[in-house]
């Protein structure tokens, strides 16, 4: 499939070199390739005399360390034992050996006082010390070369070439020394291979060629070609996705698009003239550079970040209606029922008469809304095929259905993707590929992104950002409250009751439906919540209307609903008949509420920074002052932990783009071109968005001047590294429809 001698080699499957035993082994690594194992790099180096930081050691972890042998004693008898230390110099770490005499005694012999070597195995407790007990170890010599290992065939493994030791991530089956003569295999595979990056590009950039690299990373003879090998490796990352970014910017650019140039005597005129508020600066500024982008002959790709509440449905139903305006139509794209049905209510609710076309009471040039999701009955779902088919609808608004075959437009003009970061860059394809010629695309996400964040995730769209709240939102206190506290615990739902008493309303979330939710988001978890037993909103439902919430009017709202009871629940909460909504994450985003008042976010500990955000930001969009309380089972040894850590993060600001800092340091990027942007197949390996700044940027000026240099791809190492990642941008997205 690829052309060149590199990229046949580094995609050719790590069973067909190492075999399938071996190959099986480094998959708990994430490693598939011979790409993937060149790209798993020694977590540590030691030169000279270097050794391990023994005081570092955590009971429980499967380590490997290098150390000098202290004095060893042997203990005869029914169950022989050598017994001895291992030393940095600085801690002493007691190891154990258990085994028969003849094993006793080779141990023994090699185990010197004095000698060096790596210790693998699991960190035990013995009299409350740690201890390494029956690891595998190798004995080095003072180059580095192994002189012994504790297993036969480690006779002739090498784990470190020109004196300096690489100590690679492992796992308890596979052990830093034989990952480390896979690596030697396989680099000699590839010594001959030449370098898959134009010079031109490596010069540019300051970066050494991809075998110094790969020597420099895995056969180091000084750190400097440690750094110099690492700087490569990930600056190909970040060329490669840069570049898949370069090259759709230049097709984009190249495709035809109708343009779609704002009227002044249309129906955006009319709904503008009606707004009971100005807008902020900062919808302004966007609206006009969106409006620009519509009038062009080429497809609009711009991507609109905001605060919570800072009004990106406004500026993007201004959109919308510019579109509807030159007789097109315009798509909204919700990830679930809840907010696409919020979006319908509140969208028909702003346009009025402006919305009735079809109807006696319809405004001049009005349009129709029409909404599309996946559990609308047959009839509804027919209609609502007819009136998008037809034209009838200049807005629709739907969830995953709409990409479904079946949709079809009448003039797709334009998409609007809500919460970009629950879709993948494959299914926006997959809506606008139902318009004849390319329609334009504007996606939004109330999840704030640092600026190389969205430089690297979303490189194909132009960036708008929307940090300015609308005057009239209220100030929002955040709360952690420990649930081992049962005074706080009381206080909270006496804080709900006097809201409510007071007029207001209150959101009570929980990650689970029942006690046999299965479902992915009920599931997650961390070591932190091992052990924790979450609430559920059926249960807790049952504990608050029993006891402190007797005598409130509440309801449950969850995915396993019908589409039209979750419609009938949302509406009645947002038109104040219930009280209190005790429900899942379905109310995360674009929830629109302004009479409530409370959140209360049950086992806080579950969630990540950014959800506890979005949840947040359901609360304090009216006139009266918020409380978020942040429920948490986490116990007092945990209080120190990273989920703990978010927690105090999200209580401390209310400043968006602060905790998405806070909340990309704590997890990974995610993957930036398919549709798993959640952190759990990365397609980054080597390269942090956070800490590579510079890097991304020097890649991203190289990879737009090479795309607007060779538009084609004649260059057959650029199409490789191109076709290899949209590859799997593709595979990704296939792997969820």
């Amino acid at each position: 499939m690829y052309r060149t001698p590199a990229y046949q080699e580094l995609t050719r499957p790590l069973a067909e070199v190492l075999g399938a035993k071996t190959a099986t082994e480094f998959e708990a690594l994430r490693v598939y390739t011979v790409g993937d194992l060149v790209r798993h790099l020694p977590r540590r180096y030691f030169g000279g005399t270097e050794s391990s930081n023994l005081g570092e050691l955590q009971i429980g972890e499967e380590a490997a360390v290098v150390a000098f042998v202290g004095r060893t004693s042997v203990a005869w008898g029914a169950h022989p034992r050598l017994t001895g230390t291992i030393t940095d110099g600085r801690a002493v770490l007691p190891v154990v050996f258990f085994g028969r005499q003849h094993n006793i005694t080779w141990w023994q012999q090699v185990l010197q006082e004095g000698r060096r070597g790596i210790f693998a195995g699991k960190v035990t407790s013995f009299d409350g010390r740690p201890q390494l007990t029956n690891p595998d170890f190798v004995v080095l010599g003072p180059e580095g070369e192994i002189l012994a290992g504790a297993q036969k065939n480690l006779a002739m493994a090498s784990t470190a070439r020109a004196g300096m030791i690489s100590v690679y991530p492992a796992t308890r089956k596979l052990k830093t020394w034989a990952i480390a003569e896979s690596v030697a295999l396989v680099l000699d595979l590839l010594a001959e291979v030449p370098d898959p990056l134009p010079a031109a590009i490596r010069d540019a950039a300051g970066v050494v060629d991809f075998q110094t690299a790969l020597r420099g990373v895995h056969r180091p003879s000084r750190r400097e070609d440690v750094a110099a090998g690492q700087r490569r490796l990930r600056f190909d990352e970040a060329f490669a996705v840069q570049a898949a970014m370069a090259y759709r910017r230049v097709s984009s650019a190249s495709q035809p698009a109708t343009p779609r140039p704002r009227r002044t005597d249309g129906m955006m005129a009319a709904f503008d003239a009606r707004l009971p508020f100005t807008l902020t600066e900062g919808q302004e500024r966007v609206s006009e550079e969106i409006f620009a982008d519509l009038a062009q002959s080429h497809p609009m790709h711009r991507l609109l970040q905001g605060e919570v509440g800072s009004g990106k449905t406004l500026v993007s139903l201004r959109a919308m209606l510019a579109v509807v305006d030159t007789g097109g139509q315009a798509a909204l794209l919700a990830p679930t029922e809840v907010l696409a049905a919020q979006h319908y209510r509140t969208i028909v609710d702003q346009l009025g008469d402006l919305a009735g076309a079809g109807t006696l009471d319809a405004a001049t040039d009005a349009t129709r809304v029409t909404l599309l999701s996946g559990s609308m009955g047959a009839v509804r779902k027919k209609k609502a095929l007819l009136e998008i088919a037809s034209g009838e609808a200049g807005i629709v608004i739907g969830t995953h259905a709409l990409l479904a075959d079946r949709v079809q437009f009448a003039d797709l003009g334009l998409v609007v993707v809500d919460e970009q970061h629950r879709f993948g860059v494959e299914q926006r394809a997959a809506l606008a590929a139902k318009a004849d010629t390319r329609p334009h695309l504007l996606a939004m996400t109330a999840t704030p992104i640092p600026r190389t964040v969205a430089m690297t995730i979303f490189g194909d769209l132009n960036v708008s950002t929307l940090a300015q709240v609308p005057a009239g939102r209220s100030e929002v206190t955040t709360t952690v409250v420990p649930e081992d506290n049962p005074a706080w615990l009381r206080r909270v739902w006496e804080r709900v009751a006097e809201e409510v008493a007071a007029g207001r309303q209150a959101f009570i979330v929980c990650s689970r439906i029942a006690e046999k939710d299965t479902s992915a988001e009920a599931l997650a978890g961390t070591e932190e919540t091992a052990g924790i037993v979450p609430h559920t909103v059926e249960d807790l439902y049952a504990e608050l209307a029993a006891g402190p919430l007797a005598g409130i009017s509440m309801e449950k709202l969850h995915g396993q609903l019908s589409a039209e009871d979750k419609d009938a629940t949302m509406a009645r909460f947002a038109a104040g008949e219930t009280a209190v909504l005790v429900a899942t994450t379905v109310i995360e985003v674009g929830v629109n509420v302004p009479n409530a008042s409370v959140m209360v976010i049950c086992d806080a500990e579950r969630f990540g920074i950014s959800q506890l955000h979005q949840l947040r930001g359901r609360i304090g969009r009216g006139s009266h002052p918020g409380v978020c309380m942040l429920l948490t089972q986490l116990p007092a040894e945990a209080r120190d932990s990273p989920a703990a850590h978010r927690l105090v993060a999200v209580a401390a600001t209310r400043d968006g783009f602060a905790l998405a800092d806070a909340d990309l340091e704590q997890r990974r990027e995610g993957d930036v071109l398919g549709a798993t942007q959640s952190g759990r197949r990365s397609s980054l390996r080597l390269l942090r968005v956070l800490d590579h700044t510079e890097l991304i940027e020097t890649a991203r000026d190289a990879a737009t001047a090479w795309a607007e240099r060779d538009p084609d791809r004649t260059d057959p190492g650029i199409a490789d590294i191109v076709a290899q990642i949209e590859d799997q941008a593709a595979a990704d997205w296939l792997d969820r429809v």
